[in-house]
């Protein structure tokens, strides 16, 4: 039986675990102003993941239409944030 760090125990047990959605939308959040700027994270009320999807809500219907553009750059950010291809679709609620 090998040996692991408690990190490396972790990685795998989350990379094989249905929590992986979850710490990584976790992971979002707190790094969404840094992603994003300190206006968008302002007015965006949350960020989920559902499988390779990234859903983000916000009530200001301008800010809604300038994210649908950037899509492409929000998956782009998004994945470097978390250093792996986790998201393929971003939809703006």
């Amino acid at each position: 039986m090998g040996e692991y760090s408690l990190g490396d125990a972790l990685r795998k047990f989350l990379q094989q675990s249905q929590l992986k959605g979850a710490v990584q939308a976790l992971q979002i959040e707190e790094i969404w102003e840094q992603i994003m700027g300190k206006t968008v994270a302002r007015y965006t009320d949350k960020i989920q993941i559902h499988g390779q999807t990234l859903y983000v809500n916000t009530a200001v219907a301008a800010l809604r239409q300038e994210l649908l553009y950037q899509k492409e750059n929000i998956i782009k950010r998004v994945n470097e944030a978390l250093g792996e291809r986790v998201i393929q679709e971003v939809v703006i609620k």
